[in-house]
């Protein structure tokens, strides 16, 4: 019996040993953020777009805030604002954007996060596919304005109740230079729908090379990408060819054999 307890006992002790320790999860990190500001009818317009990244590959980041500050150049706070975020997916990202006023013209903003709330994932990552864009124009309106166009398309067999576009623009070298967002609702399979959305903020003489165009559910949980990917995701295809087959087949060719010494 005193060698059964003991046995129980040195087994125990093992088991805690080679415990596997809890993931250690990492805070959202801070890719790009940039701001802008111009003169309006009630005040000076303060635009700002940024993106930051999720490096758990499976956990949601929610319930993320984003505090903008704004402070003239006698370092005076003349803007403050908390913007709650949507939830960022799984090992992705999430490209935001935001407006406010300000009494006064602020001289520098700037952006801090509180730290987000992890959720585990009920799916793999894999199963979070994109939402597709297509048909994606970006028109110069003049003032520093742009006008982007486009269609955007549910990749789940569950309707997307509401899905936020967020268009971000870039000089040649890929820096991020303003952004827009606008909403889409009732985006069902095998039907994109058509977003438009203006981007403000831009000096009239910056030239934009490409516009960066992205698609996610809104809010600030991951519980409606999540229902989405939980639906199961359309098949690529399922319409049969109506082209008729080939007369015969192609066959193969065999790779010659070598014989060199």
């Amino acid at each position: 019996m005193a060698l059964g307890v003991a046995g129980a006992a040195l087994a125990g002790c093992g088991g805690e040993e080679h415990a596997q320790p809890k993931q250690r999860l990492r805070p959202l990190v801070v890719k790009e953020q940039t701001s802008a500001v111009t003169q309006g009818t009630g005040g000076y317009v303060v635009t700002w777009a940024g993106v930051i990244a999720n490096p758990n590959r499976w956990h949601f980041g929610e319930n993320v805030t984003a505090t903008v500050v704004g402070r003239d150049a006698s370092g005076k706070e003349v803007l403050r604002m908390d913007q709650p975020l949507d939830a960022v997916p799984p090992g992705g990202s999430l490209k935001f954007t935001g407006q406010a006023t300000a009494s006064a013209s602020p001289a520098e903003v700037k952006l801090s996060f509180k730290p987000a709330q992890w959720r585990e994932a009920a799916r793999i990552p894999s199963a979070f596919v994109p939402f597709p864009i297509s048909s994606a124009a970006t028109e110069k309106l003049g003032n520093g304005s742009y006008l982007v166009t486009g269609g955007v398309a549910n990749p789940f067999q569950k309707t997307a109740t509401s899905l936020v576009v967020t268009a971000l623009l870039r000089d040649k070298e890929g820096r991020l230079l303003a952004g827009a967002s606008t909403y889409v609702d009732d985006v069902r399979a095998g039907t994109p729908r058509r977003f438009v959305l203006t981007v403000d903020g831009l000096n009239a003489a910056t030239q934009v090379a490409s516009t960066d165009i992205t698609a996610r559910t809104w809010g600030s949980s991951g519980r409606p990408y999540e229902e989405l990917a939980l639906s199961g995701a359309v098949p690529p295809s399922t319409v049969k060819p109506t082209t008729p087959p080939f007369a015969r087949d192609r066959g193969y060719q065999a790779m010659p054999v070598d014989r060199r010494p």
